[in-house]
């Protein structure tokens, strides 16, 4: 979600409640967007991140450092001039919009003390971070804005700040029975979500159809549609959201997809309407936004990073695609062949009674039983020994072409099935460390070019298989790419583990431990197929098809790909991924 007015109001409580009193020490712009400072109080250091970020723009503590460039930039120089070493004396949020002012007493040129204002406006693409003198003039900013890029606000040093334009919504903090139900009113054709984030500051769309549902109404139905009994309803729902804010009785989590470890969204209110998702609690509101942040990040660079590989890989999937079209043009093309050589072989038979010049003949079909005549075209410039060779001819030729196009419809399969299980590895990759195990492998086959390490760089860490412990004790390895899957398969595991993967469908290799039995429990058998098939293309799918079997059935033929294996004693479990059991059963 995008960081809104609640949450703002949750940021400016718990900073207020921190640093006021406390002084502003280092400042640092690690990054275009970015300032990073720390706030001494007593015995305490607080080390705060803002950020004007077009995506991520907010404010909140932090425990992480980054690298900060060698020469600092204009904006932070101006930072340092004016406020290093300034004493915070307030934090506040203006009338509940997505803007956190900070109040720095410090003293100027000449020793007198006066005060400055960082202001952080929260604005999407139009973020900023603007400092102030006591009279709202602009001293600097972290994003200049000149006429021409925008003629209605100018963001420039010596012009007076002016607080961006309003769009005429109420502060909820001042929300009155009469005046919100005659606002409903007057947007009677409105959606309710679309009545409360319009009408008042701060109030996300998400945020909104919280309070819908807190009022047991659709977040879809018009204004005009409920009972006044319902728009008391809903009055009371948001006046009872707006009170947790006043009591600064924030619940900081994060929410994630039903299907995915990925996060959904975060909220500092306790959202209700999420009550079927799977949760994670923060003990203040910075620790929630460092988490949600971070992973969003992360998330991001890991896709970045793998942004050429998974063009490559998607390339070469699409070749392999398009060459299956054209094998199987010819194998259709080559359908007929057995009648090519029927019809030499009947006019072989038939040579003396083919006249010159005929251009069909007919004769009894000795090889159909019901022994039908067959019409068989001629060219009456050739013989009929030469006819019946022109069927031989391309009755070999096709014989020759289905020989080689069944070696290359192979060789292609395996080779669209190695792609396709290596996009699925993309999709699971973690870090970086397996990043580059994929990128070696795609090196090893051929795929990519390999890249020679700089001279003195550090080996790159051989990455581990994910480890899983069943409820009822077994442990279960996954891999994470195809060499892993190798390793794992052939180099790890007892040839009394059993080994499990999707039937037919690119994805990891599965260990399960018997400890030298052979043998494992029914649930662990079940919980290492739903690791088979959550690690696989068909992740969310139902009724994934996993066959399973001990390793010493496994076999890896020569000149094989990486993770491509055969084996021929198996069994077959159907299971349908569950994100739930997989979390349960502790990564390790």
């Amino acid at each position: 979600m995008a960081l809104d007015g609640i949450t703002a109001a949750a940021i400016a409580q718990e900073m207020k409640s921190s640093l006021i009193g406390g002084r502003i020490d280092k400042i640092y712009q690690p990054a275009a967007d970015e300032i990073r400072f720390t706030v001494r109080g007593t015995g305490v250091v607080h080390r705060v991140l803002v950020s004007a970020n077009s995506n991520n723009p907010r404010m909140h503590f932090t425990q992480t450092t980054k690298e900060n460039p060698m020469t600092a930039p204009l904006f932070c120089m101006v930072l340092r001039k004016h406020i290093a070493g300034g004493k915070i004396i307030d934090i506040y949020q203006p009338d509940f919009e997505r803007i956190l002012m900070i109040k720095i007493e410090s003293a100027n040129e000449m020793g007198d003390m006066t005060v400055k204002n960082l202001i952080l406006e929260i604005m999407g693409k139009h973020s900023n971070l603007i400092l102030t003198d006591d009279n709202m003039q602009i001293l600097d900013s972290i994003k200049r804005v000149s006429h021409e890029k925008s003629s209605v606000r100018e963001v420039l040093p010596g012009k007076e700040y002016t607080f961006p334009p309003s769009q005429n919504k109420k502060n909820p903090l001042l929300l009155e029975k009469s005046d919100f139900l005659f606002s409903m009113q007057l947007q009677a054709g409105q959606k309710l979500q679309v009545f409360l984030y319009k009408t008042y500051t701060g109030i996300s769309p998400m945020m909104a159809g919280e309070i819908c549902f807190r009022a047991g109404l659709e977040p879809s139905d018009s204004c005009q549609q409920i009972s006044p009994s319902e728009g008391e309803a809903l009055f009371n729902a948001f006046a009872a959201v707006m009170e947790l804010v006043r009591q600064a009785a924030f619940s900081p989590k994060l929410y994630y997809h039903p299907n995915s470890h990925r996060v959904l969204d975060f909220a500092v209110i306790e959202m209700t309407a999420y009550h079927a998702l799977e949760q994670k609690a923060f003990p203040s509101v910075s620790q929630l936004l460092e988490s949600f942040y971070q992973e969003r990040d992360h998330a991001y660079h890991i896709k970045q990073k793998a942004h050429d590989m998974r063009r490559s890989v998607t390339l070469n999937i699409e070749r392999c695609v398009k060459k299956k079209e054209i094998q199987q043009k010819t194998r259709r093309d080559v359908a007929d062949m057995e009648s090519w050589r029927k019809k030499g072989e009947l006019l072989t038979a038939n040579i003396y009674a083919i006249a010159p010049g005929m251009t069909t003949f007919r004769t009894t079909d000795f090889y159909d039983e019901a022994m039908k005549e067959i019409e068989i075209s001629l060219d009456p410039t050739k013989t009929a020994a030469e006819n019946a060779q022109k069927y031989f001819s391309r009755y070999n030729k096709a014989k020759r072409t289905l020989a080689a196009l069944e070696t290359q419809e192979k060789r292609n399969n395996e080779e669209l099935l190695y792609l396709e299980s290596v996009l699925n590895a993309l999709d699971s990759a973690a870090d970086e460390a397996d990043l580059a195990e994929i990128r070696a492998e795609l090196a090893e086959s051929g795929f990519v070019r390999r890249q020679t390490p700089k001279k003195g760089a550090p080996k790159a860490k051989k990455t581990k298989p994910l480890h899983f412990i069943s409820s009822d004790g077994f442990d279960i390895y996954v891999g994470k790419s195809n060499l892993q899957n190798d390793e794992l398969t052939l180099r790890f595991a007892d040839s009394t583990d059993i080994w499990l993967h999707t039937k037919e469908i690119p994805g990891s290799h599965v260990i399960l431990r018997t400890n030298g039995t052979g043998e494992a429990s029914d649930t662990a058998l079940e919980e290492a197929a739903n690791l088979a098939a959550y690690f696989s293309k068909a992740k969310n799918s139902s009724m994934v098809p996993v066959d399973y079997t001990l390793r010493k059935h496994i076999k890896k033929p020569n000149g094989a790909k990486p993770g491509m294996v055969i084996y021929l004693t198996n069994r077959t479990t159907y299971v349908t991924p569950e994100e739930e059991q997989v979390q349960a059963m502790q990564a390790l």
